[in-house]
């Protein structure tokens, strides 16, 4: 079987910056309340004019160059988001069209998320090792600012816009990185915790649909909070303890970037050093699909990672899902 390897990280963040000073302004809330709470200091929201595919053509022109790859080379493009340019086509037909790539290539979305991004990764790993491909392009987007209540202060303080896009391609013998293990599961049971209510075939939108706000983001905050806790712990010492490795072996977590204190009290019940967490929350907030692979650039552009460092992704979200990957760089 070919192996697959991440030849190339981009993101993306759009140039308006939401900061807590200017949410005091609209919410009843404080910058000294959502950072204790959150760990956000400010958020990027999308211009009007730009849509998710927008925003992942963008990142993904700087993971093509790191990956010396052409858009031609692309075999197959695959978007996470839940926020798409529309119902129908998908994100990722627009994006094949923006970038110019080789017409005839598979393109398609997938909606697991904030667990999106390690959904699609564990895919195009698959596509690659079967052979059906030889290089895809993978990214997380999302403008979640157009489906956040801004008259909601527990839940217009987390979001924010962006994209993350990597390029994953068939690695020879004497290089590349290796996706060692991985887990992907959700628990539909705890599907309300996180949803829009109105808009799909179960509550079509209407004047009244609209007018309740019924269009919105919900959450249940304080049940979120424990399953990322609970979430992260359990993956990453089962991930461990299936493949005979230590925690200290782990160079580099990469998680969803939900709440600084999430991952705080995660270190204390692991335990893992704050250290090994690449965190961006506080520049970029909460970006759904597009936190894992917009902070893996940011990692792999500070020099955060060596080859052969092991790299763990950790992604949950709604549905309730959740997705994990073992990474050897």
């Amino acid at each position: 079987m070919a192996r697959a390897w991440i030849a190339g990280t981009g993101a993306y963040l759009p140039a308006k910056v939401l900061t807590n000073f200017d949410l005091e302004k609209m919410v009843d809330t404080s910058d000294e309340w959502i950072t204790q709470r959150t760990g956000i200091k400010e958020r990027h929201i999308a211009a009007e004019d730009e849509a998710v595919s927008d925003l992942v053509i963008k990142a993904a022109r700087p993971a093509l160059e790191m990956a010396g790859a052409a858009p031609q080379d692309i075999d197959a493009v695959i978007i996470c988001t839940i926020t798409p340019d529309n119902s129908f086509p998908s994100t990722a037909c627009l994006v094949q069209k923006g970038l110019g790539l080789r017409p005839g290539i598979p393109a398609f979305d997938i909606s697991a998320a904030c667990s999106g991004f390690v959904y699609g990764l564990i895919i195009a790993d698959s596509l690659i090792r079967t052979g059906a491909v030889k290089c895809v392009l993978l990214a997380g987007a999302e403008i979640l600012s157009r489906i956040t209540n801004w008259t909601d202060r527990n839940t217009c303080i987390l979001f924010g816009d962006g994209a993350g896009a990597a390029v994953l391609a068939a690695a020879d013998g004497a290089g590349g990185s290796d996706i060692l293990a991985f887990e992907l599961g959700c628990d539909g049971a705890k599907a309300d915790l996180i949803a829009v209510e109105a808009g799909g075939t179960r509550l079509p939108t209407t004047p009244e649909t609209a007018a309740a706000g019924r269009h919105f983001l919900t959450m249940n905050g304080r049940e979120v909070f424990k399953f990322a806790v609970n979430s992260i712990c359990r993956m990453l010492t089962d991930l461990c303890a299936r493949n005979g490795i230590a925690l200290n072996d782990i160079a580099l977590c990469v998680p969803h970037q939900v709440n600084y204190r999430v991952i705080e009290a995660c270190c204390e019940r692991v335990p893992l050093p704050l250290d090994r967490f690449y965190l961006n929350i506080d520049r970029c907030g909460n970006t759904s699909a597009a936190s894992i692979p917009i902070a893996l650039d940011e990692a792999v552009r500070a020099g955060r990672l060596a080859r052969g460092d092991l790299l763990c992704l950790l992604g949950f979200g709604a549905g309730m899902t959740w997705g994990s990957a073992l990474v050897r760089w």
